[in-house]
């Protein structure tokens, strides 16, 4: 069934007419009228703690936003997805990263095959890998234990295992020095490998089609120094490199036993795609154990989605949230703040799941959406970013919606740090929503000439986060959460979040530059004059004509 462009949903229009009558009302006059919001706008899953109520929402807003989701066809795009439809319509495949956390026994069919069964064979040969690489019996080419692993990759085959690592090194072995190679910039690879020694050295080099042009650079310069060290001996290549991918012919060419490629699916995209065998540099950190468990963190988060009522819905609530902060109040990005160092890397991979999967300007059906999507997600770890950018957050002339995240209790619980961390994470929230007006700025004793400068205006919408403690289990139940945020928004705003044309642009005008700065004798002038010029002056950088 065709569902109807966003402004001509009849809940729109309602919460539009909503907007306009109620909409502005502060979150003090909201509080003042109903103090039991801070008890009931909450909900909970999976081991997830969402606390909304200092958002700019009434519970006539949250019904109005349930039923544009049910007018938007939410519950049989859902259904859809999981039942391993081919929802993404623009390339011809189906959205199935829920099956790669499946477990066994459970039954998802994509073009009448149950593709439980191998999602857990590659997780099986994952685990036999790993398990060979952590106790020592996985030898590199001189019979030297492997002591240290270089992921190379880029996108999701780069942010989903970096974020995990960062996340998980409580769990992860101590003895396995890890690192991650994405940038094609030479600075990157050289860093990622100064003090290693190839004979201990392992690289998995993630790239579905083995011919991402990043990746592979890296990865040759990667098996260049690998020889280098050993002599030159290719025959070390084997015992040096793995890979993620699908492409055994290129594979086995690169020099990899086509025994030691680990493959996954047109349905997963690389955005989605931390738990499949691109998730291997994780799983040899923290074992096959630790990883079994991150997936079933993903999949109670999955079954939450699926089967709680959406007025509980973690994923529906976020998304409702963030569309009536969007369409309505006019933001334009979104921040995410983890109060926890582990967490560091969480909100440049959130950048990527969000702006890559809803960053677009047409609908499913190709007309122009005539509203906004996705705004720009950005984030830093607290309480470092109080000292940075907080002073926008509260006193800038943009209102930027905020996520905190938070865990109750510490991995690490050394004297007052978790305290004073939890502290300053309900702090912000209270200072976001409420401020400091003048007049309790002047009861402070503030010269008249600095009160402006003081005043906080609030009303700045923000939700809390809280994992009980962070884990495995609480990391995938995290991650799958802002998964299915994103699919919501996208089935809201009518887009496909699960195609990413707007990366291929660049990647084709950067081959033809390439090829123009590295040829022999000048180039025509092919581009505009800036581009042109920007050409002719690297060439001359680079001794050229």
């Amino acid at each position: 069934m065709a569902v109807p462009p966003l402004r001509a949903r009849p809940a729109f229009a309602a919460l539009a007419a909503h907007h306009a009558a109620a909409g502005g009302r502060t979150l003090r006059e909201l509080f003042a009228a109903d103090p039991g919001r801070g008890e009931r706008l909450t909900a909970e899953g999976a081991g997830v703690f969402l606390d909304y109520a200092k958002q700019r929402v009434t519970d006539e807003t949250m019904a109005l936003l349930l039923r544009l989701a049910d007018e938007s066809g939410l519950a049989a795009r859902t259904a859809a997805m999981f039942a391993g439809e081919r929802i993404n319509t623009t390339e011809g495949r189906a959205v199935l990263h829920v099956a790669l956390r499946a477990p066994r026994g459970a039954r998802i069919v994509v073009d009448g095959e149950d593709v439980v069964p191998k999602v857990h064979e590659v997780l099986d040969r994952m685990a036999a890998f790993a398990d060979r690489v952590r106790d020592g019996a996985w030898a590199g080419h001189t019979g030297k234990r492997i002591r240290a692993v270089v992921n190379v990759g880029i996108g999701g085959s780069d942010l989903g295992p970096v974020m995990a690592h960062r996340a998980l090194r409580p769990w992860a072995d101590p003895s396995l020095v890890f690192r991650f190679v994405s940038n094609v910039d030479a600075t990157d690879l050289v860093e990622a490998t100064r003090g290693l020694d190839p004979a201990e050295t392992l690289f998995v080099v993630a790239s579905k089609t083995f011919t991402t042009q990043e990746t592979m650079t890296n990865a040759e310069s990667a098996r260049a120094w690998l020889l280098r060290g050993l002599g030159g001996d290719a025959r070390a290549v084997a015992r040096h490199f793995v890979a993620v991918s699908t492409d055994a012919a290129r594979v086995k060419a690169f020099g990899i036993d086509p025994a030691n490629m680990f493959g996954f699916w047109d349905w997963v995209g690389g955005r989605y795609s931390m738990d499949s065998a691109i998730g291997l540099s994780t799983m040899i950190a923290v074992g096959p154990a630790r990883f079994r468990e991150l997936l079933a963190g993903f999949h109670a988060m999955d079954e939450h989605f699926r089967t709680a009522p959406p007025a509980r819905n973690l994923p529906v609530l976020k998304a409702l949230l963030s569309v009536w902060n969007v369409n309505f109040l006019g933001a334009t990005s979104t921040a995410v703040l983890p109060y926890d160092q582990y967490l560091e890397r969480f909100p440049a991979y959130l950048q990527q799941l969000a702006m890559e999967s809803n960053g677009k300007r047409v609908r499913l059906d190709g007309t122009a959406v005539d509203h906004d999507t996705c705004p720009v997600w950005w984030g830093e770890p607290g309480t470092n970013g109080q000292h940075s950018f907080y002073q926008l957050l509260h006193q800038g002339t943009r209102v930027v919606p905020v996520d905190f995240l938070a865990c109750e209790r510490p991995v690490h619980d050394v004297g007052r740090h978790h305290a004073m961390l939890l502290a300053n994470v309900v702090a912000q929230g209270e200072a976001l929503a409420f401020g400091r007006t003048a007049a309790e700025v002047r009861a402070e004793g503030t010269p008249e000439a600095l009160v402006p400068h003081r005043v906080f205006e609030g009303n700045r919408p923000s939700s809390t986060l809280l994992l009980e403690r962070l884990s495995p289990h609480a990391l995938g139940a995290l991650v799958a959460l802002y998964e299915h945020q994103v699919f919501v928004e996208g089935t809201l705003w009518g887009v496909n979040s699960f195609d990413q044309w707007g990366v291929e642009l660049g990647k084709v005008l950067a081959s033809r530059v390439l090829a123009e700065l590295e040829a022999d004798a000048p180039p025509a002038p092919a581009h505009d004059g800036s581009t042109n010029a920007l050409i002719r002056r690297l060439r001359r950088a680079r001794g050229a004509r």
